[in-house]
């Protein structure tokens, strides 16, 4: 029996994964989004808000391996509120600026959404 592969959405809310300090932060993440690629689990969309917006500016330790998983069809939507909030709309590496309506439309048109 072939199991269904089910759609998900992942939010990334914070610039790295969990509260820790920001060198653990950044290689949890890292591990996570490669992970991904590695066991061929590849989200309908990668969801940007809050500080996770700096995930995608330039710098960024992520840029790699979300290239890696743009590559494969995941689309990045990145909070245009936010990214102006901050200041850094320019500084955007990756992914496609959207708003609030985009972030929902992701969240409430798949199977799963996970918050990372």
């Amino acid at each position: 029996m072939q199991i269904k592969k089910k759609s998900t959405s992942i939010l990334i809310t914070s610039n790295g994964m969990s509260n820790a300090d920001q060198e653990l932060s950044n290689t949890l993440l890292i591990n996570y989004l490669k992970l991904l690629v590695d066991e061929d689990l590849i989200p309908n969309a990668l969801l940007f808000y809050g500080e996770g917006v700096k995930t995608v500016i330039e710098n960024s330790p992520f840029i790699d391996i979300l290239s890696v998983l743009e590559k494969k069809g995941v689309n990045l939507i990145v909070c245009k509120t936010c990214l102006n909030f901050y200041g850094i709309v320019d500084k955007i590496k990756i992914g496609k600026v959207g708003t609030m309506a985009d972030i929902i439309h992701y969240q409430w048109n798949v199977d799963k959404v996970i918050t990372v």
